[in-house]
Order: C-alpha cells, then structure tokens, then sequence
C-alpha cells in the first residue's frame, strides 16, 4: 500500500512540475525580440551638405519575409528649403549577386506604400554600400557607405 502512495505521490510531483514548467518556457520564447540592427552615414547632396541616412534592419535572413522589416530615415542637412525628413518602412529580401560578383550579398529594402526601393551591398558585416536597381555599384561608391552601429 505504501508503494502504491509513493508512486502516485510521485506521479503527481512530476505532472505538477511539467505544468509549473510549461507556461515559463512559453512565456520566454514569446518575449524574444528579432535581431534589430543599425547603419548610419552622409550621402552625398547637391543642394546641402549631405543627407544622413539612418536604416534599422529587424530580423535575420533566414526569417520569413514579413519578420524582416526595417525603418530608413533621410535627413536633410542645411538644405536651403529645409525639407522634412523622410520615413520610410517595409520588408527587405536578400539578393544574391551583381553584375561584378555573381556571390554579392545585395539588400533590397522596399517600403509599404509609395517610397524608393533601396539596394545595399553587404561589402562586410560592418559596411553597406548603396548601389543602383540594377545592383551596379556607383564611380563614388565609398561616399555612399553606411556603417553599423
């Protein structure tokens, strides 16, 4: 008889500590947020003295598409209008290749709604560089460099 009470008083324990176990775990799963990461630089501008650009990327490549999104914002520096900054967000999608590197890394961040479409080429964990929609890069190239924060 005593047998009989250890062994459902130790069915019991183990039921209740799978329980007390389960929403805990769920709980934490939940709450990890994607990967978010930044980049920042000055583009070149004909009428002020650079637009400064500020892009967070939220997700990993892996991710499905609507996890990855990101957040671009233009500013506008000492532009003799003072134009407003400009905010754009939406999903990116990994590319791969260029007409020079056919294992390029390319980045294409397109916005909900209206918006430009942008490129980046991964030139390393660190370094992005704008390129054109033909995934070409520009003579200039190291002016449109933004670098991770």
């Amino acid at each position: 008889m005593q047998l009989r009470s250890v062994l459902i008083g130790s069915a019991m324990l183990s039921l209740l500590a799978g329980c007390a176990g389960g929403p805990t775990e769920t709980a934490s799963k939940e709450s990890v947020e994607p990967a978010a990461v930044s980049y920042q630089g000055t583009l070149p501008c004909r009428n002020c003295d650079g637009i400064g650009l500020d892009v967070e990327m939220t997700g990993e490549e892996a991710d499905a598409m609507q996890e990855r999104t990101f957040a671009l914002t233009a500013s506008y520096m000492n532009h003799p209008q003072t134009p407003p900054d400009e905010d754009y967000a939406g999903n990116w999608e990994v590319l791969t290749g260029t007409p020079s590197d056919p294992d390029a890394k390319v980045y294409e961040l397109t916005p909900d709604g209206e918006g430009q479409t942008y490129y980046f080429l991964r030139l390393d964990e660190r370094t992005l560089e704008l390129i054109d929609p033909e995934r070409r890069r520009f003579e200039n190239g190291e002016m449109l460099r933004l670098k991770r924060q």
